[in-house]
């Protein structure tokens, strides 16, 4: 590794304070005893083309994206890679050697891996997995699952069309939001995708009587790191995943393909994030 390189890369969003990516890369570029920086860059909406041609000539390897850019993305890199396309968005851009752009997507990587590490015994195909909600994130998610080999996957959203579309899309079933506890019996996965139960947002109302004990439980929301409903199924016996090692596992890859290295996802690390939240 080069001690001249100074490794520089960001992340893209507006807003862009809340971000908790600077906190992670800037670990392991420390970690690793890299000179450089990751940048946040608050981009208005309509700016982002300028901003990502931008990249190449300020010597940038690449940058995340998140709300509002991901999807807007998707027409503006000269590559995707089969995630980002399937999903619609893209939430990492690498600047190639020819100083083309990739789009790539990590989101469903980083939530399958940080389920494998909270549940080593996880297996995809152990039943069917319900999956609330029908936006980005559960495009992510569902793409995931079915990547890890899950054959039955149920999608639950407020908006039935949403639901039906996505389901269509990605060989799913749906059920309408009022059968959500209903549709519980026999799952062994539950996934919320929904920003309910978030800090500022309403709470996910979800009776858990039907779930099977030995079933899974994760939440992709991290503030709060427990959720209620996290809450509701520890007391309920099931195993449970938060939010934040999705966070942590979509930036591995990330920061493999621009720097050279794949960082491992440590205590220390987990524990300066919950630290910030």
């Amino acid at each position: 590794m080069s001690a001249q390189r100074f490794h520089l890369a960001g992340v893209m969003g507006w807003p862009i304070h809340h971000s908790r990516s600077p906190i992670i890369h800037r670990a392991w570029m420390a970690q690793y005893g890299m000179a450089g920086d990751y940048v946040p860059f608050a981009v208005q909406p309509g700016n982002l083309e300028k901003a990502l041609r931008a990249l190449a000539p300020l010597g940038l390897s690449g940058c995340n994206l998140t709300i509002p850019h991901k999807e807007e993305a998707l027409r503006i890199v000269d590559r995707l890679d089969e995630a980002a396309r399937s999903i619609g968005a893209v939430n990492c851009v690498v600047v190639d050697a020819d100083g083309l752009l990739t789009g790539r997507n990590y989101d469903a990587f980083g939530f399958i891996e940080s389920v494998r590490s909270s549940a080593p015994g996880w297996r995809a195909d152990k039943g069917p997995a319900v999956v609330l909600g029908a936006g980005g994130a559960a495009r992510a998610i569902i793409f995931g699952l079915r990547q890890a080999g899950a054959r039955d996957i149920v999608i639950v959203n407020r908006t039935d069309e949403r639901a039906q579309a996505l389901a269509s899309e990605f060989g799913a079933t749906c059920a309408p939001w009022s059968a959500r506890a209903d549709v519980l019996a026999g799952a062994a996965m539950l996934v919320n995708t929904t920003a309910l139960g978030m800090v500022g947002q309403p709470p996910l109302d979800l009776a858990l009587g039907a779930l099977p004990k030995d079933a899974l439980v994760a939440d992709i929301v991290y503030a709060p790191l427990t959720t209620p409903l996290l809450a509701d199924a520890r007391a309920h016996g099931a195993t449970t995943v938060d939010g934040l090692g999705m966070l942590i596992h979509q930036a591995r890859p990330a920061f493999r393909d621009w720097f050279g290295v794949m960082p491992e996802a440590s205590a220390d690390l987990r524990a300066r994030l919950e630290a910030s939240l």
